[in-house]
């Protein structure tokens, strides 16, 4: 499945890309949301996991922040540094895989947007970004809401974690997308047994700018949400 995501991603990085400012549910849902759950930007050291071509790392940027991100896929990387005109830190990397070139509490904040449901286990991402992140720092992701995925895929085992695929059609040809769907159970406990205090949940609500492209899926979007986005913090003191 890892290779299928990778072929994915190379294939649609380019549309990708060219889309991304002001494709509406990355620009006027996704987004929106998960800035809102960011304490701060200015001056703090922000890991962008799993970065794509590097959108959110520009915002982080020209908001003062010093940024690092990584991404799966050879083409996001090298469009995330052409976007981010040499500035930041962009590298190859797998999301479930440990980063021993990150240093223990060097990173304020940890962003991971939509990435998350590409991982069957969790936990050992987890526990590399709470190794990196600093006493105090927090992890903010967005994921795609375990509720709406069940019904989506038209899932009959709720509790369990299981592989499912997609077919995109949004960034030209139509791109097979492969993920897993998981209960709210998975999607909660594995940041408390890793040492999270989770201390923000948002269920999101489009933007009004969404509306004007899109008045479907604002509509829909309003009434029953596609998307989470989580906030968690990793505490000053442990016991």
């Amino acid at each position: 499945m890892k290779q299928k995501i990778i072929e994915a991603y190379e294939s649609l990085a380019e549309r990708y890309n060219a889309l991304i400012d002001h494709k509406p549910h990355n620009a006027y849902y996704d987004r929106p949301n998960t800035l809102s759950l960011i304490p701060e930007m200015k001056g703090q050291h922000i890991l962008d996991a799993a970065c794509g071509p590097g959108k959110y790392a520009e915002i982080f940027l020209e908001n003062g922040a010093f940024v690092t991100g990584f991404d799966i896929s050879p083409r996001m990387v090298e469009l995330a540094i052409e976007r981010n005109k040499g500035n930041g830190t962009f590298f190859v990397h797998d999301l479930s895989t440990p980063l021993p070139q990150l240093k223990d509490a060097s990173f304020d904040l940890i962003v991971c947007a939509l990435a998350l449901h590409y991982l069957e286990d969790w936990t050992p991402t987890l526990k590399e970004f709470y190794r990196v992140l600093k006493p105090g720092g927090h992890l903010v992701i967005s994921i795609e809401h375990p509720f709406f995925e069940f019904t989506y895929f038209q899932s009959t085992r709720y509790f369990e974690t299981e592989p499912v695929m997609c077919t995109w059609k949004g960034f030209g040809k139509p791109v097979d997308i492969h993920s897993f769907r998981r209960p709210l159970e998975a999607c909660i406990m594995p940041l408390l047994v890793n040492g999270f205090q989770l201390d923000a949940l948002l269920e999101p609500k489009p933007v009004e700018k969404f509306k004007e492209l899109d008045p479907k899926h604002y509509r829909e979007l309003n009434e029953f949400p596609a998307f989470m986005c989580l906030r968690a913090k990793k505490p000053i003191f442990t016991l």
